[in-house]
């Protein structure tokens, strides 16, 4: 989620996992180890397979310790580009302690005053796009000074317009329910699309410009894009009109996820970025994926679920006839 930029996805997280495989056998690979290169990488597999291989029943987690200090910001910003520029700053100036970078619309804004109009929003007139940045120290230092600094050097550089700025742990998280309400507010107006992909950090721009006049090719549809930055994974869905119901545009639905799909793909991103492929994306996996992995996927579905009883239809699609 939304702080993969400092820890690393959960698959990173997990030390070890306990098992069940198809034929009832448990492997117990609970290991605390930090290094272990034996063989290949049962555990990242069976993570990666979304039930495909196995129930995980248990599993041994990484943790870190909670933040002396941590400090946030609510910023404006005029265009993507500045939130990449304002990342490379906040990572020179801090490193490994920027634990979330967020970027999020206008339309999101929007979205939250048409949907929760008794939601406090934190400035008036919103800009047309905002950053949600966090940095978190595990020893104190005088965090807030320094964060402030870099909020000084990237208004020089006219990366922010303004901004709001918290330490204190009530005003952090009403920043995160803002961020939050977004996706919200999402399921109450009723995507036509949704998507949630990822492209190089480098060319989260260009992709938002590219997808976005792409869309607009085929009507007049609302874009919501928000997501972290930091880690290259954008949340790009496609909205009806206001007034209109998703319900008047469902004829349209595969022409507008192809065309996102297929500009992610011109990017090298991926379609399914943190919430996996499913039935839904099986079948884009199907006919987009190198074929010598997919082979590989399905020598390893057949050796451990020959009998295909475990989430069937999940990551690889059905065939005709299986």
């Amino acid at each position: 989620g939304a702080h993969v930029i400092r820890y690393g996805n959960m698959r990173d997280l997990c030390l070890g996992i306990e098992v069940v495989l198809a034929d009832g056998r448990i492997w117990n690979g609970l290991s605390e180890l930090r290094k272990d290169n034996h063989g290949y990488d049962l555990r990242n597999l069976l993570i990666g397979s979304e039930g495909t291989l196995g129930v995980i029943t248990a599993a041994n987690l990484r943790l870190f310790p909670q933040h002396a200090e941590r400090v946030a910001a609510l910023a404006h910003i005029k265009a993507p580009e500045d939130a990449l520029e304002l990342l490379g700053l906040a990572h020179d100036r801090f490193g490994h302690m920027v634990t979330a970078f967020e970027l999020m619309s206008r339309t999101g804004f929007e979205f939250i005053a048409e949907t929760m109009p008794e939601f406090p929003m934190p400035f008036s007139t919103p800009h047309e796009w905002a950053a949600l940045i966090e940095v978190g120290s595990e020893c104190a230092f005088g965090l807030h000074d320094h964060f402030i600094d870099l909020l000084g050097a990237a208004a020089e550089k006219s990366l922010i317009a303004d901004a709001l700025v918290a330490d204190a742990e009530g005003r952090i998280q009403r920043f995160w329910e803002l961020r939050e309400r977004i996706p919200e507010a999402n399921r109450l107006i009723g995507s036509v699309s949704s998507h949630d992909i990822s492209v190089p950090i480098e060319s989260i721009a260009a992709f938002i410009c590219e997808a976005s006049r792409e869309v607009a090719a085929l009507g007049p549809f609302r874009i919501n894009c928000f997501g972290h930055v930091g880690d290259g994974n954008l949340h790009f869905n496609v909205f009806p009109p206001a007034g209109r119901g998703n319900e008047h545009f469902s004829a349209a639905r595969d022409t507008v996820r192809e065309a996102v799909n297929a500009s992610v793909r011109r990017f090298g991103g991926s379609t399914s970025a943190e919430h996996g492929t499913g039935r839904v994306k099986a079948v884009e996996l199907s006919r987009f994926g190198d074929s010598v992995y997919l082979d590989a996927l399905r020598s390893i579905k057949r050796a451990l679920d020959p009998a295909n009883i475990m989430n069937p239809g999940a990551v690889l699609a059905r065939r005709p006839g299986r």
